[in-house]
């Protein structure tokens, strides 16, 4: 059986990647993971989960909630530096 940190760790994202989809596709973890994973192998896929942290960013940034935006901040900066078709 598949545990959550296995998921994880087979969707080569980080758990605030993860985070960031779930929270730009409101669906549950487990799905943001299917779907980040999906993602990370079509074209196009890392350019559009860099364009969903990004729209986090800014929906974080224009609600006034700046520690989650320099959370995002982060999590954005590590997925460019790993995926480099982002």
């Amino acid at each position: 059986m598949l545990t959550r940190e296995g998921c994880l760790a087979l969707c080569e994202l980080t758990e605030g990647e993860v985070a960031a989809i779930a929270e730009h596709e409101h669906v549950p973890e487990m799905i943001a993971m299917e779907m980040g994973q999906y993602l990370c192998h079509t074209p196009g896929g890392e350019a559009r989960i860099k364009r969903m942290i990004v729209d986090d960013i800014q929906s974080a940034r224009s609600s006034g909630n700046i520690a989650h935006t320099a959370k995002l901040v982060g999590v954005l900066r590590h997925f460019v530096e790993h995926h480099s078709n982002a």
